[in-house]
């Protein structure tokens, strides 16, 4: 008898022992077991869970009476206001896909993600109208129905729809028959990449994947029953890194916030006792050079997430001095947000805050419920040393990785070539087992033979008082092929010559390393912080072939 006849049961999955994972389980049951319990604060707006899973079974009826099915797209266009995280639960729930646009595209963008993801509905805000009219304008086919949500405390803009959202959900069942997915594979989110050259690729996740990353949010980030969580990362971004799951099975407090500033933010900490939120670089950088006084009367324990391919140590430093509690996690849209965190050990407090800040700004180990993260060489899939040295690509595997690339099998196929997702970047394995990102492999300098990382340019570039932000690109040089070249955002009031600037990172860097040039303006930004490279050197070139 062979081990797999012993443990033979004589019965085959079932419905007694098998459901399909899905995060809207998850709303299910705070609405069960915590149905008066706050789960959305938005201004005077306020949500229980009870009547927050009400509203998205609403949605999902109303949907459904609209034609919308089992596979269907439905878009939304929104900053993070109450439906956006209804969204979240009615589209799925009537079977659908959910497809949040970056509210920051243009309209030719904006219109191939409609026409690419072929939206049957899209839910929009008014002070989007200018954006989304235009983009319309540009679709050629059937256009979708479109739902206005009219925020009352925006005003301008104007309505475009066939209905507005109140009224839409007034016309759908609250106790609205949805079912778990047949399958857990099922998509249930479309992300598009933000895609520097070409059309962006579209990004498919599956309910398995959605319910493992909202967990895995709770377990890596120790968060504790009902935390009250403030959304300064946009919900469109990765599906705000599956918070609004997380938050559903935490049973927490989800604190609506339209846009980011830091006066909004630091008030709304301190009257809602908000204990988590999350953030690209940028943001915690807007926190920790605010006014001191926007800071008063916030004595609670604080927790944030912060996200990048290397957030600058002076970041780190700079949230440690004003008392909040940084975690840095690691990720890309195609892994549904973080799916690696840079896990803290007791004994790094002993540590000055300069070796603490070097420890958590790494990128980490796996998530706990992803199965891997490594450093591999891309050419032969083998293990680089745990030397810190060894540069490798990173790359995932688990259950946290996407579906595919929507009607892109190529480059799905490439993605996943060797059995491993390829996020491009470079990185090495430290001794502890950490990975620690070195750059992405196109942002690499390479300077008379020698690889110069760019991040490391910006850490030496960000020691410095009077730096708010800094990246660095490759310059074309006659001599030696490529040099660095800085581009520099000074803090308000600040001010640094050049010179001085470069004299300052040669007391930090090798001297092939040191910037050749600064370039001092506002830096090009992502909708989520993230400085854009590809416009910086764009302007380079420009620059050049003017010159």
């Amino acid at each position: 008898m062979t081990n797999a006849t012993l443990y033979s049961t004589g019965l085959d999955q079932c419905q007694a022992n098998f459901t399909a994972l899905s995060p809207l389980s998850f709303l299910a049951r705070a609405a069960h077991v915590y149905p008066e319990r706050t789960a959305v604060i938005y201004g005077a707006i306020e949500h229980s869970w009870a009547s927050t899973y009400a509203r998205c079974r609403r949605l999902a009826s109303a949907l459904a009476q609209h034609g919308v099915q089992r596979g269907d797209t439905v878009a939304v266009l929104l900053p993070n206001v109450p439906a956006m995280y209804e969204a979240h639960f009615g589209v799925p729930m009537a079977g659908a896909v959910l497809n949040t646009l970056n509210t920051r595209l243009d309209a030719e963008a904006i219109a191939f993600m409609l026409q690419h993801g072929e939206a049957k509905v899209l839910l929009t805000d008014r002070e989007f109208a200018p954006l989304v009219e235009q983009a319309l304008n540009m679709l050629s086919g059937a256009r979708p129905l479109v739902v206005d949500v009219d925020d009352p405390s925006y005003c301008g803009g104007k309505l475009l729809g066939e209905i507005e959202y109140e009224a839409f959900l007034a016309g759908g069942d609250p106790h609205f028959a949805w079912q778990l997915p047949a399958d857990e594979w099922d998509a249930i989110s479309l992300n598009y990449t933000s895609g520097t050259t070409g059309n962006p690729k579209g990004v498919v996740y599956h309910h398995r994947g959605a319910y493992l990353n909202a967990t895995s949010n709770i377990l890596s980030w120790n968060m504790p029953a009902h935390a009250t969580y403030l959304w300064t990362l946009p919900m469109f971004h990765c599906n705000g890194w599956c918070f609004p799951w997380t938050l559903a099975a935490n049973a927490g407090t989800n604190i609506c916030l339209r846009r980011v500033d830091a006066a909004a933010v630091f008030e709304l900490i301190r009257v809602h006792k908000v204990s988590h939120y999350c953030g690209a670089p940028i943001v915690h950088n807007l926190l920790i050079n605010a006014p001191e006084a926007l800071r008063a009367g916030i004595t609670h324990p604080v927790h944030c997430l912060i996200a990048g391919a290397a957030p600058p140590a002076a970041v780190i430093e700079g949230m440690e001095r004003i008392g909040f509690n940084l975690t840095h996690v690691y990720g890309l849209t195609e892994t549904y947000g973080p799916a690696s965190v840079c896990a803290k050990h007791d004994a790094w407090q002993q540590l000055s805050i300069g070796e603490r800040a070097e420890r958590n700004g790494r990128q980490g180990v796996a998530y706990h419920l992803q199965e891997a993260i490594t450093v591999l060489d891309p050419q032969t899939l083998q293990p680089v040393p745990w030397d810190g040295e060894t540069m490798g690509e990173v790359m995932f595997r688990g259950n946290i990785v996407m579906k595919g690339y929507l009607k892109n099998p190529t480059a799905t196929q490439e993605a996943f070539s060797g059995g491993w997702f390829r996020t491009g970047d470079l990185a090495v394995m430290q001794p502890d087992g950490y990975v620690k990102i070195k750059d992405r492999s196109k942002d690499v300098i390479i300077s008379g033979g020698e690889n110069i990382s760019s991040l490391e340019v910006e850490e030496a570039l960000y020691r410095h008082p009077a730096v708010l932000l800094a990246a660095v690109v490759a310059l074309p040089d006659a001599t030696w092929g490529e040099v660095p070249c800085a581009f520099v955002e000074l803090k308000d009031g600040a001010a640094v010559s050049e010179q001085a600037l470069i004299e300052h990172c040669r007391m930090l860097l090798a001297r092939f390393k040191v910037p050749k040039r600064v370039v001092f303006g506002e830096l090009p930004k992502t909708s989520t912080g993230k400085i854009q490279k590809f416009a910086l050197r764009a302007q380079l070139h420009s620059a050049q072939a003017i010159g």
